[in-house]
């Protein structure tokens, strides 16, 4: 009977007073079945004496008891599940906040999946113990004492058949509590993998098949499954003893207060209105219990992942998020790196040493170097994914941990070799980067990008819907879709990473020229291992092993020897590639 903290803080933060009115609306419900008792009892005695007078009315207010508890429950139904819908929306929007805060760094860690079912059907599962198990808690721990004083006065004898009977079903299952919170877990926490492994498993179905392991994943989704099996029964045995435990007391303290109703009736010591009254209402005491254990299992679904989304709500992000002001730039800044040093929890060697460079504000600056040089690492650090152990990035002179992570973030547009589109029409996929762009403005952004006759030619142009993860699309036409999106964005910083690696050589060409040219006034960045892509950067920073190994231009780099000129001779040996 204990609330989780994570559960009652979600329900007094996001609907406090509508579940309040809905507790309210419960008792005036459980008060109504009190007064039909009473009433009921009232006219059974009156009939056991043959006394038919004032039957007619006795009836007439029963059945408008009836009615008013009708109206009633639809009132406290109505407002218990705009309250539960509250709390519902108002969490899961809080809870992908928070993720939008936690960044790219948190999913290196937690899967995607487990994330999935945690934001959806655990958050589902705290609407019913929100709206329906915790009014109903306080009506359990309110209504029975009250009933029990009532038929104190009437028959103090009845109370030694329903105390004891009702202590027994309050407090008897809470010896279970800790052993059903492990069940809970357990249940959860296979249900939270199985469906982490049928995303990953669905989102690879191409890998799978090309492996041909697509047999092997079916075999470990139904060991996957049987586990949950298991955990459910083993959940549910526990459930049951829990269950029985309050049936019993309730049948038990039933019966006992009607033998005792009767024996006081036999031996004279109540009247008979005393004994109905105490016969129907020692079943109205144990009402609020049953009622309780039926909305406990209706919102167990909610309690069992309430760790979860305490887990996922409360997890620290990689970088903190200043208060500091906005990045606002009217110029397109200058972006250096001084001295960094960075590596990765649980890494041998650092990632990046000393690395120092700049990035002339409103130039193209290359960065390249063969595979694991750092420089998927600077970019990182550039946007606050991580922050480095030493050394700083600023942007015109400012620390980037002292800007605003949204801010900071919306003022660099990126493009990487892993783009991501939604299911939607591309022009609502360009719209991402800018909800007003006008039509004018996407064509001219798909321009540059090189993708606007392509889109043209689609059935429905520029409504064409693109599937989920863009996947109407060749890889070509994602990577410049993206592209399109970055320029509309029109960031003072652009980053491409890899951002034209699945577009043929002759293409690439034609559009890294368009770009650059259409990224006058923007601070670029480019991460690239084919040489069309660097060759016309106004600087080339060359990284080797985590430390910068040289700067200057295509020519000069070319001709010096070293790291650089290797990739280019690497490149030559592989057409169109800066690094084999």
């Amino acid at each position: 009977m204990i609330v989780h903290p994570e559960l009652r803080r979600a329900a007094s933060r996001h609907a406090r007073r509508p579940l309040l009115t809905a507790t309210l609306l419960q008792g005036a419900c459980t008060l109504s079945h009190l007064a039909q008792a009473a009433l009921l009892a009232v006219a059974l005695a009156r009939l056991a004496r043959g006394d038919t007078g004032g039957l007619p009315w006795l009836l007439a207010a029963v059945l408008a008891v009836v009615a008013a508890r009708a109206a009633l429950t639809t009132w406290q139904r109505r407002t218990a599940t705009r309250a539960g819908a509250r709390v519902r929306v108002a969490l899961r929007d809080e809870l992908v906040a928070h993720l939008g805060r936690l960044g790219p760094a948190h999913l290196t860690t937690a899967r995607a999946g487990a994330v999935r079912t945690t934001l959806v059907d655990g958050v589902e599962g705290v609407d019913a113990y929100v709206s329906r198990y915790l009014p109903q808690l306080l009506i359990t721990l309110t209504v029975p004492p009250l009933v029990l004083a009532g038929l104190a006065a009437v028959e103090p004898a009845t109370l030694l058949g329903l105390v004891p009977a009702l202590l027994l079903a309050l407090a008897g299952p809470r010896a279970w509590d800790r052993l059903l919170a492990e069940r809970g877990k357990e249940h959860w926490d296979t249900y939270e993998a199985l469906g982490a492994d049928y995303l990953e498993a669905l989102q690879g179905m191409p890998a799978l098949r090309a492996a041909g392991a697509v047999g092997r994943t079916r075999e470990r989704l139904e060991r996957r499954s049987a586990a949950l099996h298991r955990a459910t029964v083993a959940k549910l045995r526990v459930s049951l003893v829990d269950t029985g435990i309050t049936d019993l007391a309730v049948q038990g303290g039933t019966a006992a207060a009607a033998l005792l109703a009767c024996w006081s009736a036999v031996t004279g010591s109540t009247t008979a209105t005393g004994t109905y009254l105490v016969l129907l209402l020692a079943s109205e005491c144990f009402r609020p219990v049953r009622d309780l254990a039926r909305e406990w299992h209706a919102g167990y679904l909610g309690a069992s992942a309430a760790d979860g989304i305490a887990a996922l709500r409360t997890a620290e992000p990689a970088v903190p998020d200043p208060a500091g002001a906005p990045a606002r730039w009217t110029h397109p800044p200058e972006v250096r790196f001084e001295d960094v040093r960075f590596t990765y929890d649980g890494a041998g060697t650092p990632a990046l040493h000393g690395v120092t460079f700049t990035a002339e504000a409103g130039r193209t600056t290359a960065i390249v170097g063969p595979s694991g040089a750092g420089k998927s690492t600077l970019l990182a650090l550039l946007l606050r994914h991580h922050d480095p152990q030493e050394g700083a990035v600023t942007l015109d002179g400012r620390p980037t941990t002292a800007y605003a992570l949204d801010s900071l973030r919306r003022g660099i547009a990126v493009v990487s070799q892993e783009t991501y589109l939604f299911h939607a029409s591309v022009a609502d996929n360009l719209r991402l980067a800018r909800p007003d762009a006008t039509d004018d403005e996407l064509t001219r952004a798909a321009r540059t990008a090189g993708i606007h006759d392509e889109i043209a030619a689609l059935p429905d142009g520029y409504a064409t819907v693109v599937g989920e993860r863009g996947a109407t699309l060749s890889g070509g036409q994602r990577q410049r879709l993206a592209l399109a999106r970055a320029l509309l964005a029109d960031a003072p910083v652009l980053v491409l990473d890899e951002a034209t690696s699945a577009v043929d050589e002759r293409r690439e060409a034609d559009i890294v020229r368009e770009l650059l040219g259409a990224a006058g006034g923007r601070t670029v960045l480019v991460v690239a291992h084919r040489l069309a892509a660097v060759r016309h950067a106004d600087r080339i920073v060359v990284l080797d092993a985590g430390r910068v190994d040289a700067v200057g231009d295509h020519t000069a780099l070319a001709d010096a020897g070293g790291v650089y000129a290797r990739l280019v001779a690497a490149g030559h040996t592989h057409p169109g590639g800066l690094a084999a």
